[in-house]
């Protein structure tokens, strides 16, 4: 790796035990000082004053001095760790980040997309940030990464995955009920399996399935509906099809049959018939294509 190359985990690490040690020292000195006093100096022992100075001019420098240099080397180390956080190394990998409520999907170059960010081992990443809807933040602990994703705002972060292995992505900013819900994943893989992935074409055996999962993919479907029955912020997948739903459409409330026509509307309009029990907070779709939601919707009539 290029010497000037620095992680985001070097850049952060060191601050953090910097100003931690600083902090437990003067924390150990300074509780040393009170219990020497207390016990040296104490009522009982010393009960009249013996000393009538009243200040000493050596002392108050000392204290004055100290201190102002302490927080100036915080200030200078934590600057040069935020320098090189927001200074992303030439030729890193581009990749967008598009956060909705409440899923994360991946954009590269290519135009290949994926619901978790696959990133090779040992070389620098920028993530762009988008926001489909609300404030959201872009969280990796495992890089020491953090930054608001705003929408119509241009943001960026970037890291270094040194090892292989998968690490969570989490939103730091609460945007709304499905919040503690929005995790993803950073897939760190080798540079020969990650060329491999990122260049990789689609077979045509895949159909609807393969379409179903790439609109999943584009969207973030899967961040409010789940496949196997299991309760999310929106109505699960599974057995939907056929089935009868409780809506409310145009203020009045019906039940209706949950057949193509209307998931058909459900996917392309999804605010016109709001499922009792569940918040109306989806967002259409934007550029999705007849072929897609038909591909969906056959995915969702396997899912019995």
């Amino acid at each position: 790796m290029d010497n000037q190359l620095i992680s985001t985990t070097q850049a952060v690490d060191p601050v953090f035990i910097f100003i931690f040690g600083a902090c437990l020292v003067m924390l150990l000195g300074i509780t040393a000082a009170m219990i020497l006093f207390v016990v040296r100096y104490r009522r009982s022992r010393s009960p009249e004053p013996t000393s009538d100075r009243d200040g000493s001019l050596w002392l108050e420098i000392v204290w004055t001095l100290l201190p102002t240099l302490l927080v100036l080397a915080m200030f200078y180390y934590g600057w040069s760790g935020y320098l090189t956080l927001r200074t992303v190394p030439k030729g890193a990998l581009q990749t967008k980040a598009v956060a909705r409520m409440w899923a994360w999907s991946f954009q590269y170059e290519n135009g290949k997309t994926s619901d978790k960010l696959y990133v090779p081992v040992g070389k620098p990443v920028q993530v762009n940030l988008e926001s489909k809807d609300v404030i959201h933040g872009f969280f990796v602990p495992a890089f020491r990464i953090k930054r608001d994703v705003v929408p119509g705002m241009k943001n960026h972060v970037w890291f270094v995955a040194s090892r292989p292995g998968s690490y969570d992505i989490y939103c730091s900013q609460y945007c709304g009920t499905g919040h503690s819900a929005m995790i993803g994943k950073v897939e760190a893989v080798p540079e020969a399996q990650f060329t491999a992935w990122l260049n990789e074409a689609k077979e045509e055996k895949e159909g609807d399935e393969g379409m179903a999962h790439e609109v999943f993919e584009k969207f973030g479907c899967l961040g409010c509906h789940s496949t196997d029955g299991s309760q999310k912020v929106g109505p699960t997948f599974k057995g939907l099809y056929g089935s009868k739903v409780n809506v409310t459409r145009g203020g009045k409330k019906e039940t209706v049959t949950a057949d193509d026509g209307y998931l058909t509307e459900s996917i392309k309009t999804p605010a016109a018939a709001i499922v009792e029990g569940f918040p109306p907070i989806m967002p259409a779709p934007e550029g999705i294509t007849d072929a897609q939601v038909k591909a969906v919707v056959e995915f969702i009539k396997g899912l019995k």
